[in-house]
């Protein structure tokens, strides 16, 4: 076969590749247009904005101290005879009760000693007046108008009399001390306590001073709170030793159960802000700390515990609350108005743990969202899961129909 032959053959297949490839474009079926397209709306979740009248619960920080916390100290030397089993580290006293009992036997000498020494100036007195007597029939004797008034006491005797009067109430001192040391050396407990420190025993020397052991109150704990100055304006304090302060939650997150809590009431302000975080320090007073009595079931407190606090504020009226995780950029929201999407700015007049409550820019009602958009626009089209149900409704209708 010569080239011209090849060439003829190439040149009718390319024809015929041609003419098959127009024949299948010209009769390729042609796309029919169904409907109309519609741009879908952006799947969003709202809530409804809350309207009325709401306490807000003002989040803090704080440790808890005793209300009552004393050192006891020796008044009177001697040797520890004898120590109450209570009188140990955790261990609890009722006010009055023994705590330690220093040897009484030298005050108790000491105290008799004196007794008889008061007893003998009694007995001085008694001779002196008897004397007195005598001086004044001597006195009318000599005839005393001839005499001045201070030669006149001098006759009476006023001098000794008076010395024997000073010694009558020093020996009455002398004993009255002397019952106060013997006194002292029984040492009690000053009010209901719990023991956090005892540093002596039966048989140690003790001397005046000396510390021996410290107690604390359990009647009442406080936590010394810090919060942000503005927040003050929304506590409650006490007027009189009746009244309550602003109810108080307190919470150890990391110690206690979830949903567990303790309940305290605010006490006073500290009127100096702390030098550091520049924050007020308010003290919140805690009844039965360690949950002996009205808070049995409890959890206790112990001194020093770091611990978050929930106060309960003085009512807000005519606001609106909103979760303030939905706030954006601290004092705007997104609402949805007919069906698109509104970026509003509100005034907000305090925020606490979990709400945010609003004074302008949002009513009642309103529906805001509540999902996080990667793109926001002013008048974007938004839609919620409800609004979809909806509309699927619709058209089964009108396909049924």
């Amino acid at each position: 076969m010569n080239t011209k032959k090849i060439l003829l053959i190439c040149i009718s297949i390319i024809i015929l590749a041609g003419a098959v490839t127009a024949f299948i474009f010209i009769s390729e079926p042609t796309a029919q247009k169904e409907g109309a397209t519609r741009e879908m709306a952006m799947l969003v979740d709202v809530t409804e904005a809350e309207a009325g009248d709401f306490s807000p619960s003002l989040i803090g920080t704080g440790i808890v101290e005793p209300v009552e916390d004393v050192i006891i100290s020796a008044q009177v030397g001697g040797e520890v005879v004898r120590r109450s089993p209570a009188f140990v580290p955790g261990g609890f006293i009722e006010k009055g009760e023994v705590l330690l009992q220093i040897d009484p036997a030298d005050y108790r000498n000491n105290l008799e000693l004196r007794k008889s020494e008061l007893l003998q100036a009694q007995t001085e007195l008694d001779v002196e007046m008897g004397r007195q007597e005598v001086a004044q029939q001597d006195l009318e004797l000599v005839g005393g108008d001839a005499l001045t008034p201070q030669e006149q006491s001098l006759v009476l005797r006023q001098p000794q009399l008076n010395a024997v009067k000073a010694r009558i109430k020093a020996a009455q001192a002398a004993v009255d001390q002397a019952r106060l040391n013997l006194a002292r050396s029984t040492i009690r407990a000053p009010f209901d306590a719990h023991i956090l420190t005892q540093n002596v025993t039966t048989g140690s020397q003790v001397a005046p001073g000396e510390d021996l052991g410290r107690l604390v109150g359990t009647e009442i704990y406080r936590v010394i709170l810090s919060l942000p100055v503005s927040r003050l304006q929304w506590l409650q304090f006490p007027d009189s030793e009746n009244e309550k302060g602003s109810r108080v939650r307190i919470r150890n997150t990391a110690a206690w159960p979830p949903n567990t809590y303790r309940t305290g009431y605010l006490d006073s302000q500290v009127g100096a802000l702390d030098r550091e975080t520049r924050m007020a320090r308010v003290l919140v007073e805690v009844p039965d700390p360690l949950s002996q009595d009205t808070a049995a079931g409890k959890p206790e407190l112990i001194i020093g515990t770091f611990v978050e606090t929930l106060v309960e504020g003085n009512e807000i009226t005519n606001v609106v609350r909103l979760n303030r995780d939905y706030l954006r950029e601290s004092d705007k929201v997104w609402v949805i108005e007919d069906g698109k999407l509104s970026i509003r700015e509100v005034e907000v007049l305090l925020t606490d743990n979990q709400y945010a409550y609003i004074t302008r820019g949002l009513e009642g009602g309103e529906k805001v969202i509540t999902t996080n958009l990667s793109t926001v626009a002013e008048g974007v089209a938004v839609r919620t899961e409800l609004d979809s149900t909806s509309r699927n409704t619709t058209t089964e209708n009108d396909s049924i129909e």
